[in-house]
């Protein structure tokens, strides 16, 4: 089961959702070869219980995951920021993101963001897994926090774009870390768009359709992580993607239609 445990449904948090970009991002992601992953979009991106609602509309319940029609299962999750900078993953069953989501709603802006340990007793009131994302990016700090409060966090993000950046440092301090908390590594690739789809995938042995069942099989230990021989081309090629969709978009221009050779957005 070919995993991405990171990843965006909309190009950018500031951007309107648009179900046709969601849609191509889906189709291109099984097509990049994924089973499965974690939608980790940002706490405070526009429209966040729209593109949940969105999905729940096209897909079926499969344990904890939307199935799709072409069979990719989408866990629900949520990338949120912290006070003392970094960004911290969350993966659970829909209702639960959707309700945490809510709670933080007073927390969404830069100088209201929780801090860690705060965040944490939030998070441990839900039945999710909750681990830190690319912990060693600037400006991120949650590595230097106590010992105590990092081995609340299940996992680590072994993530794409680092690795594809700067490889040997991102897999020293990461698999570091997750040995002296005594947690488990996986990847995702921190996709907002298709490109960057399979730079990165954490291949587990077995399929999954349960947060609790993924808690065991990360724990046990049942999986690999796999590295595009392109990755540093494809997040290079991604950065740009972006950008240019950006500009398109800020100049009065349907970036959407670009991409899915659809009017609609």
């Amino acid at each position: 089961m070919r995993f991405d445990f990171h990843t965006h449904g909309k190009l950018a948090k500031r951007l309107p959702f648009s179900t046709a970009y969601t849609d191509w991002l889906f189709g291109e992601a099984r097509q990049a070869g994924l089973d499965a992953l974690c939608l980790t979009e940002h706490f405070n991106t526009l429209q966040f219980e729209d593109l949940y609602a969105y999905l729940s509309s096209v897909s079926r319940p499969t344990g904890d995951a939307l199935e799709l029609e072409n069979g990719l299962r989408i866990f629900p999750g949520m990338e949120t920021d912290v006070a003392e900078g970094g960004h911290i993953l969350s993966i659970g069953p829909m209702e639960a993101i959707l309700e945490m989501n809510r709670q933080l709603q007073p927390h969404k802006e830069k100088g209201h963001f929780l801090p860690f340990a705060q965040l944490m007793d939030l998070f441990e009131e839900y039945p999710v897994l909750v681990g830190c994302g690319h912990p060693y990016r600037a400006p991120g700090h949650v590595p230097e926090l106590p010992k105590e409060q990092l081995q609340r966090l299940s996992f680590l993000d072994l993530n794409g774009k680092d690795l594809a950046l700067d490889r040997v440092r991102t897999e020293e301090k990461t698999y570091s870390l997750g040995r002296q908390l005594g947690i488990p590594v996986v990847s995702g690739s921190d996709t907002h768009q298709a490109v960057q789809y399979g730079c990165v995938a954490t291949v587990f042995e077995n399929s999954v359709t349960s947060v609790s069942d993924l808690k065991s099989e990360m724990e046990a230990g049942r999986y690999e992580i796999q590295l595009s021989d392109n990755a540093a081309f494809q997040v290079r090629t991604a950065s740009l993607l972006k950008r240019s969709l950006k500009e398109i978009h800020a100049l009065g221009g349907n970036y959407v239609s670009i991409l899915t050779q659809e009017g609609i957005a």
